[in-house]
C-alpha cells in the first residue's frame, strides 16, 4: 500500500486488529477499478502460452489494479472518519470482452 493513501488508516483482512479495540463501526467501504487488456500484453501472453512462464504484464496489471481499488476504498473510509478497515476482501469480474473489474471491500471502523 502506498504511504500517501493509507498512512492514517490500518487495513486488515481479519475481523479485528490485534492490540486494538474497535470502538465504532461506520459500515461497508468499497473501491474498484475496471481495466482493459493491452494488445502488447496479449501478444506476449500468447508467446508465453507456447513456451510457458509467468505473464508478467498481467501480473503488473493486477498489482496496479489491486492498489488502485484499495486506495479508493481507504479514501472512502477516511471520508467517513474511520482510522481502520477490517475484513478486507477482493473480487474480480468480467465486465466485457477484454475488460475486468477488480473490487475491494471491507468494514470501516475506528480503533483505539
Amino acid at each position: 500500500m502506498s504511504a500517501d493513501n493509507t498512512s492514517a488508516v490500518i487495513i486488515s483482512n481479519t475481523e479485528t486488529i490485534p492490540g486494538r479495540t474497535i470502538v465504532e463501526f461506520y459500515g461497508v467501504v468499497t473501491g474498484n477499478t475496471v481495466r482493459a487488456k493491452h494488445i502488447g500484453r496479449d501478444i506476449m501472453a500468447g508467446l508465453k502460452n507456447i513456451v510457458g512462464g509467468e505473464l508478467k504484464g498481467y501480473t503488473e496489471l493486477l498489482q496496479d489494479s489491486r492498489q488502485e481499488a484499495t486506495d479508493r476504498m481507504v479514501e472512502q473510509a477516511k471520508s467517513m472518519g474511520a482510522n481502520a478497515v477490517v475484513n478486507i476482501r477482493f473480487a474480480t469480474s468480467s465486465i466485457a470482452q477484454g475488460a475486468a473489474e477488480l473490487f475491494a471491500y471491507g468494514t470501516a471502523v475506528r480503533v483505539e
